[in-house]
Parts: C-alpha cells; sequence; structure tokens
C-alpha cells in the first residue's frame, strides 16, 4: 500500500506543480523549471518506496522491461491518476477566479511531440533508474527531471507537453486542455513508453 500511497502524493505534487505555475504564473522561463524540479525532489523522495514514476506512460515502460509486478501495474495507474484529480481540485480551489482556456493546437504536431519526448523521458527512466550498468547512481532523479523540462521547452509552444496520461488527465479537470483529445495523450504517451521499452531491451538484451 506505501508504494501506491507514494505514487500518489508525487503525481499529486507534479500536477499541482503544473496548475499553480502555467495557470497563475503564465509562460515564460519558470513553470519548465518548477515542473521539472519538482519531478526531480519526488523522484528522490519517494524513489525508493515505490520507484517514483508518477506517471502510468512510465509504469507501462518499467512493466514491458520486467522491473514492475504485473499486480501493481493497475494500482500504480489508478494510485497516479487519482493524485492528479485530487491535485486539479486543489488548483482549481487555490487559483480563485482566474479565467482558464484550453488550447487550440494541431493534433497531428502535438502528436508526435507527445510520443517523442514521451519516448525519451521512459527510455532515460529505464537507463538511469532501472539498468544495471547505472545501478546504485546518485543522478537518475535529476536526469528524468530534466528531460521533462528540455521536453517542455523543446515542444510548449506546439503542445500541452504533459509526457504522462495522469497529467494529461489532470490538465483536463483544469480545463487546461480539451477532454476531446484527451486520447491524443494516451496513444502518443503509452505508445511512446512501450517503443522505449522495446528500445531498451534490443539495445541491452543482457540486462534482465
Amino acid at each position: 500500500m506505501k508504494k501506491y500511497v507514494m505514487e500518489l502524493i508525487g503525481t499529486f505534487f507534479l500536477v499541482l506543480t503544473i496548475g499553480l505555475t502555467v495557470i497563475v504564473g503564465g509562460n515564460g522561463v519558470i513553470p519548465p523549471l518548477a515542473i521539472g524540479s519538482i519531478l526531480m525532489v519526488m523522484i528522490f523522495a519517494g524513489g525508493h518506496i515505490s520507484g517514483g514514476h508518477y506517471n502510468p506512460a512510465i509504469t507501462l515502460g518499467v512493466w514491458l522491461r520486467g522491473r514492475c509486478d504485473t499486480k501493481d501495474v493497475a494500482p500504480y495507474m489508478v494510485s497516479q491518476t487519482i493524485g492528479a484529480v485530487l491535485a486539479a481540485f486543489a488548483v482549481m480551489y487555490l487559483k480563485g477566479n482566474t479565467q482558464v482556456s484550453a488550447r487550440s493546437l494541431p493534433i497531428g504536431p502535438e502528436l508526435l511531440a507527445e510520443f517523442l519526448f514521451t519516448f525519451a523521458l521512459v527510455l532515460v527512466v529505464l537507463n538511469t533508474a532501472t539498468a544495471k550498468g547505472t545501478q546504485g547512481n546518485s543522478f537518475y532523479g535529476l536526469a528524468i527531471g530534466f528531460t521533462v523540462l528540455a521536453g517542455a521547452f523543446a515542444v510548449g509552444s506546439i503542445a500541452s507537453a504533459a509526457f504522462n496520461p495522469a497529467v494529461a488527465v489532470g490538465i483536463s479537470v483544469m480545463g487546461m486542455a480539451a477532454w476531446s483529445k484527451i486520447w491524443i495523450y494516451f496513444v502518443a504517451n503509452f505508445l511512446g513508453g512501450a517503443l522505449a521499452a522495446y528500445a531498451f531491451k534490443f539495445m541491452c538484451p543482457e540486462d534482465k
């Protein structure tokens, strides 16, 4: 149970930071820095408890890679989604009367951007947090957080830069993304996570 609680907490603070920095703080350098930083510290805080996934796409990738028990997959994803929804409601309460509107983004570029950086994110997770060659390292949280930060800077103008189905649910609850486009994140993020797992297994066949 403690693993699932940690996944809920980590995802909660990730989505809370996204909502408060983007809705209240607006555009600029601060949101990506804050989002990458909170993800980094939450991974360091909970990595030894749950693995610090905070992302159903990462859970899928780690499971396909063989480092997550099948019995934990659904509870992890449910916990992450609950954390995201709770954070969304917290943001809506804290932001007061600040108006929120969903961005109108072209489907094709957003789909590709979400896929590419989810692939990158999950590949970084697998290589820094699960690989034998980097076992016991102290940098994995920084590497993972900075991947999200880089993705937000790189494609934040053409995509919501969620790279995470739970985050997608959270930003949809907050009104930052349209519910009619939720499928984009589920398709792109899960596909990116799955492909990253198979890429890792191809490049590191001896690492089981």
